[in-house]
């Protein structure tokens, strides 16, 4: 119940009556006024102006979000219930995640928006892993078997941003040498990712619109509509209402691109998934670059758990293939670079790893040979099953895919002989 015995929809109807009275008093301005000097003209539109925000934001994103997750279970479950809940419905995401509530809450905005065709305009500092979402919105939904399309908007010169998305006839500029479609054209039936979507200029901005407004793109230097039918999702590390506001980008196209928005929290919110991560992309730089498991000392490993990663998750995954790549047993803080190294420290400084890299070699080793032998009894039981295998678990399919690569075991060689 809100304040005064009133529901929230009875709230919420009160706020729209209040706003259609606002609009009902600027119309019988225009109507009954003759002329209007510049002073009266800027006054109205200020009031416009307020009034189309207050009516976004009541009826933007968060109401649709908040309706169709306010399920009574949902609300009693804990962080860690709602994270086994989306691994248990197969959710599909590339990697791995820890208990942020705020992160949980953007993937099951995520999973519920997916399979609709609404755009979602993603949030985030750079290296987050917006374009993961992306693909969580794609993996997702009823599209998943068309393509997924990206486009980095800040990387297009202006002078071919329209060639780039809608594509050209031969002749139509110079070096036009043969008919191309563009991204719009090989996204059709599937999703466009338009990363970093506040560098759009302005002139991309309103061609951008007029395919959003028409689901209809012409290739440059062509008459022809072609009709496209591709599901929109665009990010930014910038705040695309200030740049609204001061004429930087169009707001028409920031409220057609926001009918869903997901806020991705940076890394240094979300500790609990660092050691995950490090788990994570050293199976995964260990795989890819053909060497032996990554050894990481107490101390190194202390320090990137408490390091604040203003590059976010890329920053930690480049982190953590550099160190697998210049130690050659066990990785310490001498192998990080020089602008985040802990003062005082020195290339030559690798007393304590000395002093524990055989121990540290000898429990990695036995840790791997555990981990082995556990998914070895583990896969059997489940008939070879790996998406049976991760929910048993508790982890996610790919992050299991990954762990059965590093030693060596394929799913296939557990599974029944047929009779």
């Amino acid at each position: 119940m809100a304040r005064g015995g009133k529901t929230k929809a009875e709230d919420d109807s009160v706020s729209f009556a209040s706003l259609i009275e606002k609009i009902e008093i600027m119309r019988s301005a225009l109507r009954w006024t003759e002329t209007l000097d510049r002073r009266q003209i800027e006054k109205l539109l200020g009031q416009v102006s307020t009034v189309r925000e207050q009516a976004m934001k009541l009826s933007h994103t968060n109401r649709f979000v908040n309706a169709s997750l306010a399920d009574k279970g949902r609300k009693k479950s804990s962080v860690a219930q709602r994270r086994r809940e989306l691994l248990e419905r197969n959710f599909q995401f590339d990697g791995v995640f820890g208990d942020s509530p705020r992160l949980i809450e953007a993937l099951e905005v995520a999973e519920r928006v997916a399979p609709t065709f609404l755009p979602v305009l993603v949030y985030g500092e750079s290296g987050t892993g917006k374009e993961l979402i992306a693909k969580v919105l794609h993996a997702n939904g009823d599209r998943s078997e068309e393509p997924l399309v990206t486009v980095n908007c800040g990387a297009i010169p202006d002078n071919l941003l329209e060639s780039e998305l809608f594509g050209h006839k031969k002749g139509a500029f110079t070096g036009a040498t043969h008919d191309r479609a563009g991204r719009f054209e090989a996204a059709n039936g599937g999703t466009i990712f338009l990363d970093e979507i506040g560098e759009l200029p302005l002139t991309g901005q309103v061609k951008l619109l007029r395919v959003l407004q028409s689901n209809e793109i012409q290739r440059v230097g062509s008459d022809t509509a072609i009709k496209v039918d591709a599901r929109v999702v665009a990010a930014t590390n910038r705040n695309l209402l200030e740049m609204c506001k001061e004429g930087t980008f169009r707001e028409d196209l920031y409220y057609r691109l926001s009918i869903i928005e997901i806020a991705i929290p940076p890394l240094r919110e979300r500790r609990d998934e660092i050691p995950l991560l490090i788990e994570f992309f050293a199976d995964e730089a260990a795989e890819q670059l053909d060497l032996p498991p990554l050894n990481l000392s107490r101390r190194l490993q202390s320090f990137l758990n408490r390091y604040d990663y203003p590059g976010n998750i890329r920053e930690l995954r480049n982190l953590v293939f550099r160190l697998a790549c210049l130690a050659e047993s066990t990785a310490d803080l001498q192998h990080l670079p020089e602008y985040i190294r802990p003062q005082g420290h020195h290339a030559d400084d690798n007393g304590t790893a000395a002093a524990d890299m055989n121990l540290v070699e000898v429990k990695r080793l036995a840790s791997d040979n555990a981990e082995r032998r556990f998914l070895e009894n583990a896969l059997a039981d489940e008939g070879g099953n790996v998406t049976a295998l991760a929910k048993r678990i508790d982890m996610n399919r790919a992050h299991v895919q990954t762990l059965l690569k590093k030693h060596g075991l394929k799913s296939k060689d557990f599974k029944p002989a047929k009779s």
